[in-house]
C-alpha cells in the first residue's frame, strides 16, 4: 500500500503551539497527527488515527490472546445504572450530565462497569457460563478540571477495559493473572519501559490493585521502590509504624508561653532557646505534633471540619489525603470554616486542652481528630495548647490524648522504609499506563448479578476490572521515541513501515522511487512517498524527520548511479547502497 504525502491530508507545522506544556503534545500537533478543538479534546487526522490503531490492534491480540472477547458499548449512558451503583453521586463534577428532549438524565461514560455488569446479567444465569472475559475499546469522558499536557489528561480520551466474570475468588485470582500477563506483553510488544506497583482503586472500589507505570519525570503519579523489590503508588504505600512506647514513667505534660511561634520552624527556634530539658541535639521538627485543619466536602453536599495530626517534619500529601477521605472532597479549612470553631485556634492548634479533653470529643469542639501512623501511643509530643502563644510540651499519645483513627496523609520521604521490610524506598515519577484491580462483588451486588452454583444456589459474581489508556500511551511513546527533531515511532506502531522520499528535478529521482516503491509494495510494505515535486529536499528532510517513520529512504543525488540512501532516524546511520541491495534490506 502507498500513500503519496501530496495527497495525504496533513500540514506539518515549523511552531510549538501555544498550549502544548510537554513534548508529545508539541510534536504529535506539529506533526500533523492531532488538532485542538476545545481544551481537552482533540480531532483526529489520518496519521494518528494509523498510529492510534496499530496499538489497538496490538492491544487487541493480546487481549484475544488472554482469552478476553471484544464488546462495545454506547459512550452516551443513562442515569439509572449509575444511580444503583452509586456512582451518579460519587463521580462528582468529574461527570458529563446532560438531557435528552424528554428530561430523562444521560451521562458520558467514564467507565462502563455497569453496562458490563448488567450485559452479564442479562445473558448469563450458571456458573457453566463462567469465567467470562469481555473487553471494549471506547473513548471516555471526564470533565477534568484542568485538562493539560494534550493527550496525557484531556476530557475525552480512548480506552481499553476488560471485565472479568468469576463465580469464585480462586477463579478471580486467574483472570487477574491472566490479564496481568497480557499486560507485560501489551507494553513489552510496544517497547515501553514499565513498573507494576501497588495501587489504590480510587472511586472504582475493589480489593488487590495494581498500576503499571512508565517511569518519566514528566509523570504526574509519584511511586516508590525499594532495593528489595518492593512498589508501590505513593497513595498506596503504608507506613511502617514504631511500636508503641512505655510511657509509664513520663513526666505530666507542661505547658509554655511561645508567643508568635504559629510555625514549626519558630516553635523550634523558641524551644531551643527558652524551654529547659531539651534531648541531645536540641529540638527539632521531628518532636513537634502538627495539626492540619481539613475541609471535607461529602456526596450529600454537608461540610465538615477535621483535623490531622501528623510529625512537623511531614506535611500533608494532597493525593493521599484524598484517598484516605474518599469519597469526600479535600481542601484546606478556610477562615469562615475555622471561624465556626472558635476551638481551634489558628497557630496554636492541638488534641489537647486545659481540662484534658480529647479534640474529637463532643465536649471539646466536635471536631472529629485523626494521627499520623507514626503517632503511637506512648510518644510524647510537643503541640498546640489551644489557646493563643501557647504550647505544650511532652503531651503523651494514648495517655493524654487519643484520636478518632489513623490514616495516611503525610508525605512520603526518600529513606522511608518499606512496609515489607525490604529496605529503605526511592520516590521517582510516572505515567499511569494501564491499571488492573479486582473489584469482587461491589458492582454485582448493587446490579444484582448472580448465577446458580453447582448445588442450585444463587451466588453473587466476582469481577476484575482491567485498564489501559490507548490515547495516554500514544503520547507517552511519543515522549519516549522523540528528540528535538521530531517523533520516532517504533516499527510496531509507526504509521507506515517505510518513508520514501525523492528529491531533485530531474526525472531520475522519481523513477527511481517508483521502482523502489514498486518492490516494497509486492513485500507487502505500507509506504508513504513523498513525491512533491516543487518541494525543497530541506522542507522534505524536514517533514520526514517530525513525521517519525522510523526508517525513510532517500531517491536523490545518486538516482544517476541507480543508488539510494537508507536512513535509520532511531540511530542516525546512513547509509548509501544500490537499489536492489537496498531493497533486499528493506524487505528481509
Amino acid at each position: 500500500m502507498v500513500t503519496r504525502l501530496s495527497k495525504l491530508f496533513v500540514r506539518t507545522l515549523r511552531d510549538d503551539p501555544a498550549d502544548a506544556e510537554v513534548r508529545s503534545h508539541k510534536l504529535l500537533v506539529r506533526a500533523g497527527y492531532i488538532r485542538r478543538q476545545a481544551p481537552g479534546i482533540f480531532a483526529w487526522l489520518p496519521l494518528g488515527l494509523r498510529v492510534k490503531a496499530r496499538i489497538e490492534q496490538i492491544v487487541r491480540e493480546e487481549m484475544d490472546r488472554a482469552g478476553a472477547q471484544e464488546v462495545h458499548f454506547p459512550a452516551l449512558m443513562p442515569r439509572e445504572p449509575y444511580e444503583q451503583s452509586g456512582r451518579w453521586e460519587e463521580y462528582g463534577e468529574a461527570l458529563f450530565r446532560l438531557n435528552d428532549r424528554h428530561g430523562a438524565d444521560y451521562l458520558l461514560a467514564p467507565t462502563h462497569e455497569e453496562a458490563f455488569t448488567l450485559l452479564v446479567k442479562d445473558l448469563y444465569s450458571s456458573y457453566k457460563d463462567l469465567p467470562l472475559t469481555i473487553y471494549q475499546i471506547q473513548d471516555k469522558y471526564r470533565d477534568e478540571a484542568r485538562p493539560r499536557a494534550g493527550l496525557l489528561r484531556g476530557r475525552e480520551f480512548t480506552m481499553k477495559d476488560a471485565y472479568s466474570f468469576d463465580a469464585s475468588d480462586a477463579g478471580l485470582d486467574a483472570s487477574y493473572d491472566a490479564q496481568r500477563d497480557a499486560y507485560e506483553r501489551i507494553f513489552t510488544r510496544l517497547g515501553m519501559e514499565y513498573v507494576i506497583v501497588q495501587a489504590d482503586a480510587g472511586a472504582m472500589g475493589g480489593s488487590r490493585s495494581e498500576e503499571f507505570l512508565h517511569p518519566t519525570p514528566i509523570g504526574e503519579d509519584t511511586f516508590v521502590r525499594s532495593a528489595g523489590g518492593y512498589t508501590a503508588n505513593v497513595e498506596a504505600f503504608t507506613t511502617l509504624a514504631p511500636e508503641p512506647i512505655d510511657a509509664s514513667g513520663a513526666p505530666a505534660p507542661v505547658v509554655y508561653d511561645s508567643p508568635g511561634t504559629t510555625t514549626i520552624a519558630t516553635l523550634v527556634d523558641h524551644a531551643n532557646e527558652a524551654v529547659p530539658g531539651a534531648p541531645e541535639g536540641g529540638w527539632t521538627a521531628a518532636h513537634t505534633l502538627k495539626n492540619v485543619v481539613l475541609a471535607l466536602t461529602h456526596l450529600d453536599g454537608s461540610r465538615e471540619v477535621v483535623v490531622v495530626g501528623l510529625p512537623g517534619d511531614r506535611d500533608v500529601d494532597d493525593k493521599r489525603v484524598e484517598v484516605a477521605f474518599a469519597p469526600a472532597e479535600v481542601e484546606p479549612a478556610t477562615p469562615d470554616d475555622l471561624a465556626k470553631h472558635p476551638g481551634l485556634v489558628r497557630g496554636f492548634i492541638g488534641p489537647w486542652s486545659e481540662t484534658g479533653a480529647v479534640l474529637g470529643e463532643q465536649s471539646a469542639t466536635g471536631i472529629r481528630y485523626f494521627v499520623d501512623p507514626r503517632v503511637v501511643d506512648g510518644s510524647a509530643w510537643i503541640t498546640g495548647a489551644n489557646a493563643d502563644d501557647t504550647h505544650v510540651y511532652g503531651l503523651v499519645a494514648g495517655r493524654d490524648f487519643t484520636a478518632d483513627g489513623t490514616i495516611e496523609a503525610a508525605t512520603v520521604r526518600e529513606g522511608d522504609p518499606a512496609p515489607d521490610g525490604s529496605g529503605p524506598v526511592t520516590l521517582e515519577r510516572g505515567m499511569e499506563i494501564g491499571h488492573i484491580f479486582q473489584l469482587g462483588r461491589k458492582y454485582a451486588e448493587s446490579l444484582g448479578l448472580k448465577v446458580l452454583d453447582e448445588n442450585g444456589k444463587l451466588v453473587t459474581v466476582t469481577m476484575g476490572s482491567y485498564g489501559i489508556g490507548i490515547t495516554r500511551i500514544m503520547a507517552a511513546i511519543a515522549e519516549l521515541f522523540s528528540d528535538d527533531k521530531g517523533l520516532i515511532w517504533p516499527e510496531a506502531i509507526a504509521p507506515f513501515d517505510i518513508h520514501v522520499v525523492a528529491t531533485g528535478k530531474g526525472q531520475e529521482a522519481y523513477d527511481l522511487a517508483a521502482e523502489l516503491i514498486d518492490g516494497l509494495e509486492q513485500a507487502g510494505k505500507d509506504v508513504l512517498f513523498d513525491d512533491r515535486p516543487k518541494v525543497s529536499p530541506g522542507v522534505k528532510f524536514g517533514d520526514a524527520e517530525i513525521l517519525g517513520v522510523p526508517q525513510l529512504v532517500v531517491a536523490g543525488r545518486g538516482a544517476a548511479a541507480g543508488e539510494v540512501e537508507l536512513w535509520d532516524r532511531r540511530s542516525g546511520e546512513r547509509e548509501t547502497l544500490p537499489l536492489a541491495e537496498a531493497l533486499q534490506r528493506l524487505t528481509a
